[in-house]
């Protein structure tokens, strides 16, 4: 698992849409919301999504290197096998969603929220055959004080999940609608940098919003502390995040909306495959330019 991150030519599926996301990725796919009268009904409902996609023949290891996934996926079947192991035998490494959210705005950025039950869950998913985790945070303002507490966070959990043997992909996620944007990602990669730098564990992963301006995180993708670099789509349509994605070298995929923009649930399983097929072709190629 570790050679394939490492090394792989592909990207990172990002399937982890968590309880306050479901509804509208569900709306997306072409469920609405009087489809479902309660969570069980609605999680089995966006379970159905993932399990079409993971199981469909061009979700494979060739392009698709690894796959973030919600704890229920993780803790679910498709094809007859738990998700994780499934995913392994196409060559796609599983990843776990950890956090549980974020904390109302303070001094610029949105904290993750307390998690105590941060240990149970590795413990859990190491037990299932997961390889790493993502725990998201969000940075809205170029403030210093806010981007030092959310590196800080960010870290720190990375720490307690390194201690467990697994991956951790650290995401403080820059919103792209921030009027400062820029400014942000340069306090984020100076303090990442500064983070990176007295980490005395093994490599870490990064997902980060691409930068405003194309490049800046070429640090980071040489760090040696860093076994790879990923980026979100953070709201952009595929088109316009793979031409953003292809500007930055060394930086692959971790998309989520911009790879099941186009799927919808009422499609044939012809069509389902194809227009897959085609969303992963195109993120890849913009992973590999």
């Amino acid at each position: 698992m570790l050679d394939q991150i490492k090394s792989g030519q592909g990207f990172i599926a990002a399937l982890d849409q968590s309880g306050g996301s479901t509804p509208k990725a569900l709306k997306g796919y072409g469920i609405e919301a009087d489809a479902f009268s309660n969570d069980e009904e609605m999680f089995a409902l966006i379970h159905d999504m993932r399990s079409r996609i993971v199981t469909a023949p061009c979700f494979n290891g060739d392009k698709v290197i690894g796959a973030i996934l919600f704890e229920r996926t993780m803790d679910g079947d498709a094809g007859g096998k738990p998700v994780p192991a499934l995913l392994w035998e196409r060559g796609v490494v599983p990843f776990l969603k950890v956090d549980k959210g974020l904390e109302d705005e303070i001094d610029g950025v949105q904290l993750m929220k307390a998690n105590p039950g941060l240990d149970d869950l590795c413990e859990r998913a190491v037990a299932k055959g997961v390889f790493g985790t993502k725990m998201r945070s969000v940075v809205n303002l170029a403030n210093p004080v806010g981007v030092n507490a959310i590196v800080e966070q960010q870290f720190a959990e990375a720490k307690r999940i390194a201690a467990h043997g697994l991956m951790p992909i650290i995401e403080p996620e820059v919103n792209i609608k921030s009027a400062e944007r820029d400014g942000a990602d340069r306090l984020l990669l100076q303090e990442i940098t500064t983070a990176l730098d007295s980490w005395e564990g093994a490599p870490v992963m990064l997902k980060l919003s691409l930068p405003a301006e194309a490049g800046l995180f070429q640090s980071l993708v040489d760090h040696p502390k860093v076994l790879r670099v990923v980026a979100l789509s953070g709201g952009f349509a595929r088109p316009e995040a793979c031409t953003e994605l292809a500007k930055n070298p060394g930086i692959i995929a971790s998309f989520s909306r911009a790879l099941l923009e186009d799927l919808r649930h009422q499609m044939s399983d012809e069509e389902f495959n194809a227009s897959l097929g085609g969303a992963i072709k195109e993120i890849h190629a913009a992973s590999v330019a």
